[in-house]
């Protein structure tokens, strides 16, 4: 095979970007995702300065998961219920007054840490009705063909906005402080707004249910009596939650490199970067069949490369081992949200996007908790590396015990 030939099979397919209305998503969520991570940096900075401590910087993560448990679940039920395009819109609204109520406390000097949680709840209430939302229309705005090649594009705009959000976050809180790092979140998430405006109606399909406790039920119902749908979340909880260790990068960046804002953003940045790379590179993800066994294996690789980072001193190879659990974690999404988007009816998309965005969104705020809380008892890099052996361990262990999952080929 020609060298040009097989960077072509394995570089990102970028046939989904010919669907207009999927391209003005994708492009909207890239701009607006740099904002996100330019927020991300700032409030972990903001809650440590007022606080000066790992856990309550962890607590961002319970303000944050609350409103996508209630909210999540919720939303993904009346996605399958009304028009799509007009949930869209509303959430991202919502998610927009959040980005203002977390500027306006800093502009007014408020420093209240309560109240920033406050506005990081309002923000997660938007997001939790967007996540589901915009996974349910992906496959009605296109063929099923393109589905895993769109989800990995996805990745891909994530990643670079976790990649310069951060940096960015880093720069403008230098020079500008709490208040110019929002107003940039503010501004770029319009862009996200003016894609979701500019769909097309997208009117449910097949029966519909009304979008209460009921549908919320049979949508969990449904992945509980699915073994591959179901152990495709709990893996992605096992990562999420014993190798997270974004709630220890404050604490590591005072006390290991001197505050450093700078070191700060690259560990912040750092997995997204390895994303990044991963999402480019993708084209071969969609060719593995045997994928619950590979999404065991990644993931473990995931928690040995957090474990690696939070053993070394120097920052540049704690950059590159988080990029190389990046990678992973960046083949591991695609998988698992192909397998759901694949696996289930499009009455049910929204419920089963709104489960899978809780448990997404989710572990990686409980994640928080976790490292901040056993970052009291046993240090950061206790809490750093324990955690991410764990991980490596349990994943192996447990994603390997099911044999469905284990066999588990994809269609």
């Amino acid at each position: 095979m020609a060298f040009g030939d097989l960077v072509k099979r394995h570089l990102v397919d970028t046939r989904p970007l010919g669907v207009a209305a999927y391209r003005r998503i994708w492009l909207g969520q890239a701009v607006s995702h740099i904002g996100v991570g330019v927020t991300v940096v700032a409030v972990q900075k903001q809650v440590f300065d007022l606080t000066q401590s790992s856990f309550y910087v962890g607590l961002i993560g319970m303000a944050n998961l609350i409103p996508l448990i209630v909210f999540g679940l919720w939303g993904g039920a009346i996605a399958d219920a009304v028009d799509r395009r007009k949930l869209l819109v509303a959430g991202s609204l919502i998610a927009w007054a959040g980005a203002l109520f977390i500027l306006a406390q800093a502009l007014l000097g408020l420093s209240n840490v309560y109240l920033i949680f406050l506005a990081v709840a309002l923000n997660s209430t938007g997001f939790a009705i967007t996540g589901p939302t915009r996974g349910a229309i992906i496959p009605r705005i296109m063929d099923a063909e393109l589905v895993p090649a769109a989800n990995a594009l996805n990745s891909l705009v994530y990643s670079i906005g976790a990649v310069l959000g951060p940096m960015l976050g880093a720069v403008v809180l230098t020079g500008g402080g709490y208040a110019a790092a929002y107003s940039v979140d503010v501004l770029l998430f319009t862009a996200s707004l003016y894609a979701a405006l500019r769909l097309p109606s997208l009117p449910p399909l097949g029966e519909v249910t009304r979008p209460g406790a009921r549908a919320v039920l049979d949508g969990l119902s449904f992945i509980v009596r699915s073994p591959v749908l179901l152990m495709s979340f709990v893996v992605d909880i096992i990562a999420m939650v014993f190798a997270m260790p974004r709630a220890l990068f404050p604490e590591l960046a005072a006390e290991r490199y001197g505050g450093d804002m700078l070191a700060l953003g690259w560990m912040n940045s750092a997995m997204a970067i390895g994303s990044v790379a991963g999402a480019l590179f993708s084209g071969w993800v969609g060719r593995v069949r045997r994928q619950g066994v590979a999404l065991s294996v990644v993931i473990a690789l995931w928690g040995l490369a957090v474990a690696a980072a939070g053993l070394v001193q120097n920052l540049w190879l704690l950059v590159f081992f988080m990029a190389l659990g990046g990678v992973a974690d960046v083949i591991s999404s695609v998988w698992r949200q192909s397998i759901l988007q694949l696996y289930a009816p499009d009455e049910m998309r929204g419920r089963l996007q709104g489960a899978f965005m809780v448990v997404v969104a989710g572990g990686p705020r409980l994640g928080d908790l976790r490292a901040g809380a056993t970052a009291t008892a046993l240090g950061v890099t206790g809490a750093w590396v324990g955690g991410g052996i764990a991980c490596a361990v349990t994943v192996l262990a447990v994603g390997l015990s099911v044999a469905r999952f284990r066999d588990y080929r994809a269609r």
